[in-house]
């Protein structure tokens, strides 16, 4: 029974443990300009566990550090989309896109024009 308990509390722990507290990742997200920035990096960072959120406007990257036990990436992008922007794996929804600045409209080729340099 001792065998059993030690096995068990073993196990737990490295399953704790496995998970990385200071997870790295880049993503690549929509956007066009400053504000774009701001409200993707807000969304990132107000994610339970997320611990820094960067976002490149010329690149479209936005690099993280999170928690692996407290968050995933997945949720991550869906926080993302539901600010509107949208991500390799989750576009974000019409209502969602529509609420943001009409400067940020990122799907527009009009507008994508009007941001390069």
């Amino acid at each position: 029974m001792k065998n059993l308990v030690v096995v068990l509390t073993l196990m737990i722990g490295s399953i704790a443990f496995a998970q990385n507290r200071n997870a790295k990742a880049t993503i690549e997200v929509d956007g066009v300009c400053m504000m774009c920035k701001e409200r993707i990096e807000k969304a990132a960072i107000r994610s339970k566990g997320v611990k820094s959120a960067i976002w490149d406007v010329k690149t479209h990257e936005l690099k993280l550090i999170y928690d692996e036990g407290k968050i995933d990436l997945k949720t991550i992008q869906q926080n993302i989309a539901n600010v509107g922007h949208d991500t390799k794996e989750i576009k974000a929804t019409d209502e969602a896109y529509n609420s943001v600045h009409p400067c940020c409209m990122y799907r527009d080729d009009s507008i994508k024009k009007d941001h390069k340099e």
